[in-house]
């Protein structure tokens, strides 16, 4: 029988580097766009706002080789990612191009099972609870509550209450105004796209911009995370 007791086992035991560098910053930086041109420098420059994760999203023209490409880049500080991965196939492509985390918007097990089998930081899309909970016991290193928009920040807080150890990311309408809320509200990390990665200034190459926009948001999560420690009696 599953106990709570050995959910949080589980939870302690599975904090990987790459999982423990993802959680550092608290930020996915999501790339979208419709064609792959100047991801390299778009993560640079992230990366020196202090984020530490930067996904790819398969929607994205040539996503696969852009991904080795960001991979052999070897960036700094730069966990490279895949997103919108929906099947197993995806899931080996991915991960045979250095993909260092998966995340999927909806929850696909045979994803999960290969990317536990190579010990790859595995992100389903969830959004009910049992769904999150099926999630988490099919070993998701953390779960993507998608849309998040659809439910809210107090929506983490009602499910982490009688659910403690899980760890959600939100994604979907995460704004570098609101990203804190969801902080307060519990999130591990938050999941963001075109709000940080804005395609106007990756396409005009405003790369200080950026580094801007990270070093914000990253400075909003410490800043909630701090907050929400100060409240644990």
């Amino acid at each position: 029988m599953t106990t709570a007791s050995t959910m949080i086992s589980r939870d302690a035991a599975a904090i990987s580097p790459d999982l423990a560098h993802l959680l550092k910053s608290g930020v996915i930086a999501v790339v979208r766009r419709n064609e792959a041109g100047s991801l390299r420098r778009a993560a640079e420059a992230v990366v020196a706002g202090g984020i530490g994760a930067f996904e790819v999203t398969l929607t994205t023209p040539g996503a696969i080789d852009a991904v080795r490409e960001l991979v052999a880049a070897d960036i700094p500080g730069c966990l490279i990612g895949a997103g919108t991965v929906l099947d197993e196939a995806a899931a080996r492509e991915v991960i045979d191009a250095g993909a260092r985390f998966v995340v999927s918007p909806t929850l696909e097990p045979d994803v999960i099972r290969y990317c536990v089998e190579h010990e790859v930081v595995c992100i389903p899309g969830a959004l009910s609870p049992s769904e999150i909970l099926r999630a988490w016991r099919l070993g998701a290193s953390l779960v993507k509550v998608y849309p998040a928009c659809s439910v809210g920040p107090e929506f983490f807080r009602n499910i982490l209450a009688p659910l403690p150890f899980l760890r959600l990311v939100p994604s979907g309408g995460m704004t570098l105004e609101n990203a804190a809320e969801w902080i307060d509200a519990g999130a591990a990390a938050v999941s963001m796209a075109a709000a940080l990665l804005d395609p106007v200034l990756v396409r005009n190459g405003r790369w200080d911009e950026l580094t801007t926009r990270a070093r914000r948001l990253v400075d909003s999560v410490a800043g909630a995370r701090r907050g929400r420690a100060a409240k644990v009696p």
